[in-house]
């Protein structure tokens, strides 16, 4: 049986970046689709015909919609992986986009065999169904909730994490980074070293991305995420998990 070729998205409104994306991610393996604004991308996710994207190239400077407002429009109807490509260099710019629901963030110029590294690693970590855990099993309790609060419970085993009976939704990615954080509770794991186990052993994304997917992890396990409590931030160190 011949194998799935995964299937590639590229949105840009520049025809040559496009076109020059297209050859290089063809010789990569992709079936590659190309958009030139973000409405015809958002077309093509919509579809109910051929084949959804795998993962995602996504500029930020486009015409009508733009890049954050693509990110944030898909990022209901499609889990797939989002890199973006942008020219745009301000933090303020990198954090928005990984907080709109980008995975990874690459500057133009680039360069391709990075870029290609970089779409492997996010299908990687994307890949299939809830991650397994590859060292400790069993639950770990996260809040005992004795105050009255359902309990908090991380299930390693079931890839879930549960709230009393109600299940909580984490990606992928905050599944990892929690299982992490939990399997060394009290002590402090730097952005480097969770970017190394949760994106992948030798990643060289932006230490940021870290920042970002605790804030959003936070919204979803902390009591109130504007004082956290269970996931703290130690000053120039890096993140601690602190069960309750």
């Amino acid at each position: 049986m011949a194998r799935v070729r995964p299937h590639l998205l590229v949105l840009d409104d520049d025809d040559g970046i496009r076109a020059s994306l297209t050859l290089a991610m063809e010789d990569e393996g992709y079936l590659v689709s190309g958009a030139a604004s973000a409405e015809e991308a958002l077309g093509l996710v919509g579809s109910s015909l051929g084949a959804q994207p795998d993962v995602m190239v996504v500029d930020l400077m486009l015409g009508g919609i733009d890049g954050f407002s693509f990110i944030r429009r898909v990022r209901p109807v499609s889990g797939a992986p989002v890199i973006v490509v942008s020219a745009r260099r301000d933090k303020s710019d990198v954090i928005a986009a990984l907080e709109a629901g980008a995975d990874d963030y690459v500057t133009k110029p680039f360069d391709l065999d990075e870029l290609a590294a970089r779409l492997r690693a996010l299908r990687r970590r994307h890949a299939g169904p809830a991650p397994q855990p590859e060292r400790g099993e069993g639950t770990v309790v996260l809040d005992a909730g004795h105050d009255g609060a359902p309990r908090l419970v991380l299930d390693a085993a079931g890839g879930q994490v549960r709230r009393g009976e109600e299940l909580v939704h984490l990606t992928v990615t905050e599944f990892r980074l929690l299982r992490e954080l939990a399997e060394a509770p009290g002590r402090v794991l730097s952005r480097a070293a969770l970017l190394d186990r949760v994106w992948d052993r030798g990643f060289f994304g932006d230490e940021r991305i870290v920042d970002v997917h605790v804030r959003r992890l936070r919204t979803k396990v902390e009591r109130d995420p504007s004082a956290p409590r269970l996931v703290a931030t130690v000053r120039g160190l890096g993140y601690r998990l602190d069960p309750r």
